[in-house]
């Protein structure tokens, strides 16, 4: 499959507005958008785990995607979360975000049923068999309890209709593997914040980041001269984010960013249970990283 999904830099893992009461905020969603837009990020991504898509019923995640593809009225492709740990719902979600103008998919390795290689090939080669829409793969071990590893991740990279990685192990040598294996075109995303400038002074395509969220310029600069080789600059401005990265994940994504989003007024910080607001013991500490990036 031919895709122009292929950009460059810093994409957000965008965060999924919601009001105290748990319901989403398209206002807010407007707002973010615009920011997006004018911060240098180059593709949103949309109703992934930062959206809190285990927590949006059917109905919401399709349209939620429906909203930011209309809300970015292209000045911003789509990547849209559509993975499930069941294949059948994958591949609705994926067709409800094709009928929806998304420019791409970004499928998650199925969670808790843990398949084998060979029953996560067969999950996303069904997926792009049955939804003709670009689609990238969703590596993130520690959330699913299941690892896609580098040989089934390149036997995917044959099949037309899948595009790309976001490669979320943390792992920099995984990210070698992938560059050295992939074949042409294939992209490869970081989606870890913390390793992501080593794996696009590496080759890597661009990072799919939480921090962007809060500091979406800081991340943009960063990954513009990491993709240019100007390794001192990528590493200075990693080095002052290092501490945002650390602290947005003291306790679970998406907890801490919203707590930030809603501390710099960008939000309102709803977020649905099992997840709680961030613990009072934590908020110091974040406010005074927040300023020091200048995010207050």
């Amino acid at each position: 499959m031919a895709s122009s999904f292929a950009p460059r830099g810093s994409i957000v893992a965008l965060v999924t507005p919601m009001a105290a009461s748990g319901a989403l905020d398209w206002a807010a969603l407007q707002r973010l958008v615009d920011w997006h837009a004018e911060a240098g990020t180059v593709a949103l991504g949309v109703a992934g785990t930062t959206g809190e898509s285990p927590t949006l019923q059917m109905d919401e995640h399709c349209e939620l995607i429906r909203r930011v593809v209309a809300l970015a009225a292209g000045r911003l492709p789509v990547l849209a979360g559509t993975g499930a740990n069941a294949t059948a719902e994958a591949v609705a979600l994926t067709q409800a975000a094709y009928e929806a103008g998304a420019d791409a998919c970004l499928s998650v390795v199925p969670y808790y049923n843990r398949p084998t290689q060979t029953g996560l090939y067969r999950h996303y080669r069904q997926i792009t068999e049955a939804v003709a829409i670009p689609q990238l793969l969703y590596n993130v071990p520690a959330r699913t309890a299941c690892d896609l590893q580098p040989d089934t991740v390149l036997r995917l990279a044959e099949l037309p209709g899948i595009i790309g990685i976001k490669e979320a192990s943390g792992d920099v040598e995984r990210v070698r593997e992938l560059l050295t294996g992939r074949p042409e075109g294939f992209l490869v995303y970081s989606g870890d914040d913390p390793t992501a400038t080593q794996s696009m002074l590496d080759g890597a395509d661009g990072v799919i980041s939480v921090s962007a969220n809060v500091v979406p310029e800081q991340v943009a600069a960063l990954s513009v001269a990491a993709l240019a080789g100007d390794a001192n600059t990528a590493q200075t401005l990693d080095a002052q984010l290092a501490p945002l990265y650390q602290s947005l994940f003291v306790e679970s994504n998406p907890i801490v960013v919203k707590w930030a989003l809603a501390e710099m007024g960008r939000i309102e910080g709803g977020m649905r249970l099992p997840l709680t607001p961030l613990s009072d013991g934590h908020q110091p500490t974040l406010r005074r990283i927040l300023a020091e990036v200048g995010a207050l």
